[in-house]
Formats: structure tokens, C-alpha cells, sequence
């Protein structure tokens, strides 16, 4: 059963569908079986993946309002993951929904009839915590938080943790922090540092050890419609998003061994390490290539 992350922050410009999408491609390279959602009207994380968000038809919006079969509305990308398109009409689904019975557990619901099919489902929401982002919270195992080292990165990060602890003790008890993620970090620039070093300090190991540099081939690989790793695999954006990947899968293995461990008392648990390694040699065989 697939493991469902939600990748959120309403302040926007962090880089979240950057992450959502190519952490989705990073994956796949990594031959897990990877969906990603495009749950954002915007539908740049459509756009990224290489699809017309015009032209997707069904797409999010008719899965959400039930109009339409969600296995009809899933596209295959260049990148070998699997999409769920959005656009603009997932703001009139929005409306519709304002009124609707368990209209937070929409998205849950439709993603239940796929789950069994992938490894990992990335959601990649609005920058808002409105009706959309709370159905990608009520969906999710983890929430994925990307945080861009800026002076105003710590401005919102309580709103969301507060809608998390909502969700938690409403919806979705199961919510987790899968992980704060450094965005647009450039080592030469001092507050960088301290935002990151402030992080560290307020959120420990939430923090992921993975950063996300500024790059300029990162910026430009979305205006064609392809993640990073296939438009310059060499470049520094496609590595941090290999080894975020790498660091994703590791933390994945240890969720699962922990429920292991909690249902069988620890015997087999230490098994499920084994091929951990295996697949980030994967992961870096494929960047070698």
C-alpha cells in the first residue's frame, strides 16, 4: 500500500511543486511506483511533467466532484511516474464542495481505489489552507514541507502546524511531519545560514539532512516541461533531489519497520533493512548512467 505525502506550505515561492515534481521523477528513477497529484489550480506541476493542463480531460477536478473514474483521469509522464492532472477547474470543484457531505475526505476516498498500484503518492497542494489543502492533509500518511531560507521562512510555519494539529485531532489521526525541507539554499548567503541553523534548532531531526540549492537549471527545466533529472541530470538540482529521494526511501523503510516492529514485536523487523542499500545504489547507478 502506497505511502501518501502531501507536499504543502501556504506561503508560496518555496519551491513546492519543484520538489513535488521532481521528487516524483527521483523516485521513479529509483523504480518505486510514484504518483503525484497535481491538487494546485494552478497546475504547474502538470504543466512540469511534460502534460497540457488544457487539454488533461478528465483531470483532478472530475475525480474529486465524482464525474469521472480516477484510473480514466491518470496520465504516464516521460519521467516514468504516473499523474492525476489539475488546473483551473479544481477551484469550481472547491465551490462545489463547500456544501457537500465529508467534503475533506474527497480526495481520500479517490486515492483508496489506486493505492495498491504505488510505493509512493505525492500530493502537490495549493499555497493556501483552504478545502483543497485540507483533503491532501486528510489523504496523507506525511506532510513534506518545503522551507526556503529567507527571513520570512519561519512566517506561516505555525499556521500550517496548528491546521496539522486540526487535522490530526478531526480527520486524519495518523498525520505526521514527514520532514522540513531546505529550499533555495545558497551557502554563501548568511542569513541562508541562519535560517537553516533557526530550523534546525526550533524543528531537530524534523529537519530533513537534504538540501535544495538554487540552481539555475532547476529554474529552467519546468518551462520545458520535464524534471530535472531529465533536463541536466549532471546539474546540482538533479543531484539534491537524488539524494532527497535516497533519504525519503530510508525514512519510508524505517516507518515500516517501525509498524513491523510495533505488530510483531521487533522479530522481522531488521529485515525489512536489508535492500535498503540496494536501492540508493540504484539511485546512483541510474545518476552514472
Amino acid at each position: 500500500m502506497a505511502r501518501i505525502i502531501a507536499v504543502a506550505n501556504q506561503k508560496g515561492g518555496v519551491g513546492k511543486t519543484t520538489t513535488a515534481v521532481n521528487l516524483a521523477a527521483a523516485l521513479a528513477a529509483a523504480k518505486r511506483k510514484v504518483l503525484l497529484v497535481d491538487f494546485d489550480p494552478q497546475g504547474n506541476a502538470t504543466m512540469a511533467s511534460g502534460v497540457d493542463k488544457r487539454m488533461a480531460k478528465p483531470n483532478g477536478c472530475e475525480v474529486l466532484l465524482d464525474e469521472a473514474p480516477i484510473e480514466q483521469a491518470i496520465v504516464r509522464t516521460e519521467a516514468n511516474y504516473d499523474l492525476l492532472p489539475g488546473n483551473g477547474d479544481l477551484t469550481a470543484a472547491e465551490l462545489k464542495l463547500m456544501d457537500a457531505i465529508a467534503r475533506e475526505s474527497r480526495l481520500k476516498e479517490q486515492l483508496a481505489k489506486v493505492a495498491h498500484r504505488y510505493d509512493t503518492i505525492l500530493i502537490d497542494c495549493p499555497p493556501s489552507l483552504h478545502l483543497l489543502t485540507l483533503n491532501a492533509l486528510t489523504a496523507a500518511n506525511g506532510l513534506l514541507i518545503p522551507v526556503q531560507c529567507e527571513y520570512f521562512a519561519l512566517e506561516g510555519l505555525s499556521s500550517l502546524l496548528d491546521t496539522v494539529k486540526a487535522v490530526r485531532q478531526r480527520l486524519n489521526p495518523a498525520l505526521e511531519i514527514e520532514g522540513l525541507l531546505r529550499t533555495m539554499y545558497d551557502v554563501r548567503n548568511n542569513l541562508g545560514n541562519e535560517v537553516s541553523a533557526q530550523l534546525t534548532h526550533h524543528f531537530g531531526d524534523k529537519v530533513l539532512r537534504s538540501i535544495i540549492p538554487r540552481n539555475v537549471r532547476l529554474a529552467e527545466a519546468p518551462s520545458h516541461g520535464q524534471p530535472i533529472h531529465l533536463y541536466d541530470r549532471s546539474s546540482r538540482g538533479a543531484i539534491a533531489y537524488i539524494g532527497l529521494a535516497g533519504e525519503m526511501i530510508r525514512r519510508e523503510r524505517g516507518h515500516v519497520a517501525a509498524a513491523v516492529h510495533e505488530h510483531a514485536g521487533g522479530v522481522v523487523a531488521v529485515a525489512l533493512h536489508d535492500d535498503t542499500d540496494e536501492t540508493l545504489d540504484d539511485i546512483v547507478d541510474i545518476h552514472q548512467e
